[in-house]
């Protein structure tokens, strides 16, 4: 087994870069169908999820195979290749098989134990089986991840350390108060119609939201979730289905909306929230200067430097606690000459009324503190103490009229609408910090042993694979010297009867098969602990075996389980 994956996630990259490299549906497949075709990898198969890319491959070399699936990844996802490999992880073997399996746990997830994923892994392994890049390796590595995330899920709470991005998502919305009490009676807009919107407009139906409007680019698509809402016998939500171009009405009527479709740009910018903003309240959104907020109904702050005055000679941006005449901090950590240019520039009176009216109504201590620290830069040169700015009081945000969460990466929804007031925008990045600090249950160690265990037991199995194959050739060769004897023998003795040459064949036979059973049964066993690899090729060594008959083994053992396959699951 040379399993190895390469890729990104929230937890290596940015939320910026996990954008830009997302892949569509074309370059999934794009992907796929090139990385089967490089020469290190036999098969592949890829988890794209909205918080992760990874590529996952069988490969005959390890530092070829990295090469080569870096740069595929970075090819496909646009983003340079220099750009890209501080944020890649690469795990090989065990590791990539432990991997997998605590992603598939939700141990890896940005909601720890959310269970979304393994329909995503699901989704991932019909990808590569309907593209024919995933092989016995990956089917078996795939199937065994839904299984071990199933009874992580099953044996464990591991569902209580977490729940889905939805349900996290809303519980960010709702300030931390109960969720169904605070969508009690809103009306919601859902935009998309995929998994991820499906799963957003139940939750919101079981959390007891009034209305549900659906908006899809397929308009059968938000059609028919609608029905499925409205049908729904543990809700009495209320669904219809709008076009797309209907969003922007829809805004001002909505309480809260979620986005989460395949869009490659935005699908809400900051100023279509403003305008449904001022459709809801009738009041126009401005930004207050200097915090980054925007609200009407909040004066702007005075300015706090008196150095922001032209001809000032002071470097501000210098400055790390800012500037003020006034106090200590003026002249923290300046050298002598800087002071005395500032001192020049204040004695030639370059700074406003207002300002030298301030410096006039300073308390005379003050002035004795400048001269006191005037005198100690001129001994040493710099002041040794720079106190830290006073806190500067922010405007409390005022109480949002509109709720949004974004689902998507690449995100549907302008950032920059975290700046408009009266809107709560919980997306992607925001939900990263938020759940970096969320509390981890005691049954996430549970989960782990589980994982530990299970990967232990992969990898026994996928060795004693490995080695079937050269026993089933050992076997065949045996066989084949049986008959070649015994063929022998009826020309040396024709005139033995059927029951006579049956006798002789069966005692040849069981000799045979005593003698290969404990060396071949032994073998399986060595060969399924770790470092027992090695095994099949000693095997094949001692008893002089055609490595080309014990590939076509192994090329039959895959036809016949594909065949399988193909039938139907067991």
């Amino acid at each position: 087994m040379s399993l190895l994956v390469v890729g990104l996630s929230h937890r290596s990259a940015p939320v910026s870069v996990l954008e830009r490299a997302s892949l569509n549906t074309d370059a999934q497949i794009k992907l796929l169908q090139d990385t089967v075709a490089a020469e290190p990898a036999a098969e592949a198969a890829l988890l794209a999820t909205c918080n992760r890319i990874e590529l996952y491959a069988d490969v005959d070399k390890f530092h070829a195979g990295v090469a080569e699936l870096s740069t595929l990844l970075a090819q496909h996802s646009g983003v340079g290749l220099e750009e890209l490999t501080p944020y890649l992880y690469v795990h090989y073997e065990d590791r990539a098989v432990h991997h997998l399996f605590s992603v598939a746990c939700g141990l890896d997830s940005m909601v720890v134990g959310e269970g979304q994923i393994l329909g995503q892994i699901k989704d991932s392994l019909a990808k590569a089986q309907e593209l024919h890049s995933a092989g016995r390796l990956q089917n078996d590595l795939f199937q065994q991840a839904l299984r071990v995330g199933k009874r992580a899920h099953s044996e464990t709470g591991i569902d209580r350390a977490g729940q889905s991005l939805v349900t996290f998502g809303l519980e960010q919305l709702s300030g931390g108060s109960d969720v169904r009490t605070w969508a009690r009676g809103k009306k919601a807009l859902v935009i998309g119609a995929g998994s991820m919107s499906s799963l957003a407009a139940a939750t919101l139906a079981r959390a007891g939201v009034g209305e549900i409007v659906i908006a899809n680019r397929t308009a059968d698509r938000a059609e028919r979730l609608a029905q499925i809402l409205t049908e729904g016998d543990d809700t009495d939500v209320l669904a219809r289905a709008v076009p797309m171009d209907a969003v922007p009405i829809e805004l001002t009527r909505a309480d809260v909306a979620v986005s989460c479709t395949g869009a490659t740009g935005l699908v809400l910018t900051a100023e279509t929230i403003s305008a449904a903003v001022e459709g809801r309240t009738g009041q126009p959104v401005a930004e207050i200067a200097g915090t980054g907020d925007t609200r009407t109904d909040v004066r702007p702050l005075p300015p706090t430097s008196v150095g922001a005055d032209e001809n000032c000679p002071l470097d501000l941006a210098a400055v790390q606690s800012g500037f003020s005449v006034m106090g200590e901090a003026a002249v923290a950590g300046m050298d002598a000459a800087t002071l005395e240019q500032h001192a020049a520039w204040v004695d030639n009176g370059t700074v406003t009324v207002d300002r030298r009216e301030a410096l006039r109504s300073a308390p005379e201590a003050d002035a004795e503190l400048i001269s006191a620290l005037a005198a100690t830069v001129a001994t040493v040169g710099r002041i040794p103490e720079r106190r830290k700015p006073e806190p500067v009081a922010e405007v409390p945000r005022p109480e949002p009229v509109l709720f949004l969460l974004d689902l998507a990466m690449p995100r549907d929804i302008d950032a920059a609408v975290h700046r408009l007031a009266g809107v709560r925008l919980v997306d992607i990045e925001s939900l990263a910090e938020a759940s970096a600090d969320a509390p981890m249950a005691a049954d996430v160690d549970q989960v782990r042993r589980i994982v530990s265990d299970e990967v232990a037991a992969f990898g026994a199995a996928q060795r004693a694979a490995h080695i079937t194959p050269t026993v089933v050739a050992l076997r065949t060769m045996a066989a084949d010297v049986v008959a070649s004897e015994i063929a022998r023998l009826d020309g040396r003795l024709p005139g033995l009867d059927e029951k006579q040459r049956g006798e002789i064949t069966q005692t040849v036979r069981r000799v045979v098969d005593k003698l290969l059973h404990a060396p071949t049964v032994r073998v399986k066993q060595l060969a399924a602990e770790p470092g027992g690899a090695g095994y099949a090729d000693a095997l094949r060594t001692l008893f002089d075996l055609d490595p080309e008959t014990v590939a076509s083994v192994s090329r039959a053992e895959d036809s016949t389980e594909k065949n399988a396959k193909n039938r139907g699951p067991a």
